[in-house]
């Protein structure tokens, strides 16, 4: 997987189930003030909260799960063909949390991949280790890579962001180290060969890291640091710079 020139860094940010309504609107207005198009940006809000986004962000919207099935009798599911028209762009798959307290499965993951891109959705695949590795990251590049291959088997064509999580690192005081990082994204980039996918990271990512890593990631996926939007600002600044 090769950077394409010039391709824009990517900053995403979930907002899990954190934020009510009216927060989350608030959030949202204030980030499309000074999110410039130099970046690839995408927020995941609540459902509940979407419109809201593609209304502040119309094309920078993920949902934070979607369906494995098409339109049908599935009660209480959200499929990506209805994602889609609502003007989703993106959505996030696999993340720690779904596979953990959800029981979404490496089959589950690969059927919600599958979705996402036929319905023209850019999927946000989760992968990452569980248990803190040895220095060198073999055993955690292994264990990315195979989530990758899996998620993808029986995929349609289409452009995915690999969002490289190490379970270990979310909510963590720091991140995973820049070499472990650095390790992991280039296991996962020659493992698709495909020009226009991105590798992001996150786990614990804020200021500074994007600059430290350079090339070796395409963007960062933050969580809870940036629900201060002016932390968010610090980071959006950050991949600005990058770019000059």
């Amino acid at each position: 997987m090769t950077r394409p020139d010039r391709a824009r860094p990517v900053v995403g940010v979930s907002l899990k189930a954190y934020f009510p309504l009216a927060r989350a609107r608030g959030w949202l207005l204030e980030a499309a003030e000074f999110v410039p198009d130099a970046v690839e940006f995408f927020v995941a809000p609540s459902y509940l909260a979407i419109a809201d986004a593609v209304a502040a962000l119309p094309d920078g919207v993920a949902a934070q799960d979607v369906s494995a099935e098409e339109p049908g009798p599935f009660t209480g599911e959200v499929t990506a063909a209805e994602l889609a028209e609502a003007g989703v762009r993106y959505a996030e798959i696999g993340h720690a949390e779904r596979r953990r307290l959800f029981g979404d499965t490496e089959e589950v993951v690969a059927a919600k991949t599958a979705a996402a891109l036929r319905h023209g959705i850019t999927p946000v695949l989760c992968v990452g280790e569980t248990t803190a590795p040895t220095p060198d990251a073999p055993d955690a590049a292994e264990v990315a890579v195979a989530q990758l291959r899996s998620a993808l088997t029986g995929a349609p064509a289409g452009r995915i962001i690999v969002a490289y999580e190490p379970v270990w690192a979310i909510g963590a005081a720091e991140p995973a180290s820049d070499d472990h990082i650095r390790a992991v994204a280039a296991a996962l980039r020659e493992a698709r060969r495909e020009p226009h996918d991105t590798v992001v990271y996150g786990g614990s990512a804020g200021p500074g890291l994007l600059t430290r890593l350079g090339d070796a990631v395409d963007g960062i996926f933050l969580g809870r640091f940036a629900h201060d939007v002016r932390a968010l600002a610090a980071v959006v600044d950050e991949a600005v710079a990058a770019t000059r």
